[in-house]
């Protein structure tokens, strides 16, 4: 999960999530497009992305496509974020049937 929350903490690299999430199946031509940054920062940038398991590429014929791979950050949801909804979802639950009882 390190290697996840290292390629996250990346601006660019988020960036080029965030292109992929929009149109997953890119070219690294399509990726470059409109990107203050060279081929090879943004290639330098995806193999982070896919040592984290982030992005998946598979070669079409002479292009290599690029997915985006939503697990690891779904993980990190469950782990890091899920657990600390518990405590504000049941205070909400309690104040809501506090507000329908009429309880103070």
């Amino acid at each position: 999960m390190d290697e996840v929350f290292k390629a996250l903490a990346d601006g660019s690299r988020r960036s080029l999530l965030d292109r992929l999430h929009a149109r997953n199946g890119q070219t690294l031509n399509e990726l470059c497009e409109g990107l203050a940054m060279t081929r090879q920062a943004v290639t330098k940038h995806l193999a982070v992305l896919e040592e984290a398991n982030l992005i998946t590429t598979i070669r079409h014929g002479r292009e290599k496509l690029h997915y985006l791979n939503p697990v690891p950050i779904h993980r990190i949801g469950e782990r890091w974020i899920r657990k600390f909804e518990q405590g504000k979802l049941a205070a909400l639950s309690e104040l809501k049937r506090q507000l329908e009882n009429g309880d103070e």
